[in-house]
């Protein structure tokens, strides 16, 4: 399970604000905390314009890194860091690079904000080596978040075809994520691209997971995470509950449920929660726990009316997610908005186990299994509840 700030500081991580959500999430069970984007920007200037040059903050990080590495490592935690390792924005000093930038008809690829490294340049792979790479090592880190979020376009200059030179480019890339695990072993590898635009299968076998969407904290959050079980393995999805100071126990449960359908990362107002709403996160924490083996190698089978619209999404939806040897599975149902049916059935996929071990919402409810079929009555929309099943 990760945490990661970016949804609590929006791109202005600090050691202050660090220690103050360690201090809250210290003992909740977690894996890594990811330092997100921002803690290299200078002062006034965004984050998403400010990356390349990659100086640690003096008026973020007065200490530099070491003192809140440290914290995060004191704190029982493994540490992460948020890099856009190919892209360099506007403000940075490697934006004014040209001869180390792609270029396409002669001129420097621009985009409204960023540039882009010609990643098949010496000089660059051995930039990138001390900027990144040194800076990994240097502190310790165990995680890395790779973002990307512009595009190319349709290709570069630098061999017969723009379309060939944008294939050279990104296999040099590919190069670079196997140096990085060479010289760090062990080291996670989070792919993220505006959320998920990476999704395919040679980025996928490149790194550890991938964050599903950028879609934090919208309602439709379940269809998208439920539909990428066709694309990447759930064991390499990660989705997150960001969970608000406003949110009730419904919404927190709805938002925890979501992370069922792969791999869990928490962020959100953490620091302003109150012991009911954190109540229902460690339940869910826990029910999450029992899932493990289910998620890592199972088989998905999704349920449902035909979705209309997934930004807006009405009726209700269910996946069941049978462990590889039958022993056990899950299934996870959500209502939207709209009519509701009075009783939803399911009839479970041949060889799932029917007896009900555990359940997960922010109320009891009744749902039971009776000759190979569960039922449940929804009493809401936007409801979520999680069902583990058993021999």
């Amino acid at each position: 399970m990760v945490f990661n700030e970016y949804c609590t500081t929006w791109g202005c991580p600090s050691h202050e604000n660090i220690v103050e959500i360690l201090q809250t999430v210290r003992e909740k069970g977690f894996t890594y905390f990811v330092i997100d984007c921002g803690w290299y920007k200078e002062d006034g200037i965004p984050w998403d314009i400010s990356m390349g040059d990659y100086n640690i903050s003096k008026t973020l990080f007065p200490g530099g890194l070491e003192q809140t590495v440290k914290a995060i490592k004191e704190a029982g935690l493994k540490p992460g860091i948020w890099f856009e390792i190919e892209n360099v924005g506007k403000a940075s000093m490697a934006y004014q690079m040209e001869e180390h930038l792609l270029h396409l008809d002669g001129k420097v690829l621009t985009t409204t904000r960023r540039r882009f490294w010609d990643m098949n340049d010496p000089w660059v792979e051995e930039y990138l080596s001390e900027r990144v790479i040194g800076m990994l090592k240097r502190y310790g880190f165990e995680y890395m978040k790779i973002d990307y979020n512009d595009t190319i376009g349709m290709g570069c200059d630098g061999t017969e075809s723009i379309g060939e030179g944008l294939r050279k480019n990104v296999e040099k890339t590919y190069g670079f994520l196997d140096k990085i695990k060479r010289e760090i072993p062990g080291i996670v590898l989070e792919n993220c691209a505006s959320g998920g635009h990476r999704l395919e299968p040679r980025f996928m076998a490149s790194t550890s997971m991938a964050s599903f969407s950028d879609a934090h904290e919208c309602e439709e959050i379940p269809i998208i995470a439920a539909n990428l079980h066709r694309a990447i393995l759930p064991r390499q999805s990660q989705i997150w509950a960001v969970i608000r100071e406003q949110d009730s126990g419904k919404r927190i449960a709805y938002s925890m449920i979501n992370t069922f359908f792969g791999r869990l990362c928490l962020s959100g107002d953490v620091t302003r929660l109150t012991e009911s709403q954190w109540e229902v996160i460690d339940r869910g924490m826990e029910f999450y726990k029992k899932l493990v083996p289910i998620i890592k190698h199972g088989q998905s089978y999704r349920f449902g009316p035909a979705v209309d619209s997934i930004r807006h999404p009405k009726g209700w939806q269910a996946v069941v997610r049978v462990e590889r040897d039958g022993g056990q599975a899950c299934v996870i149902l959500h209502t939207f908005d709209g009519s509701l049916p009075e009783r939803i059935s399911i009839d479970l996929p041949q060889g799932c186990p029917e007896t009900v071990q555990d359940m997960y919402s922010d109320t009891d409810e009744a749902v039971t299994v009776e000759q190979g079929c569960l039922c449940w009555m929804p009493s809401d929309n936007r409801k979520a509840v999680a069902v583990l099943l058993g021999m």
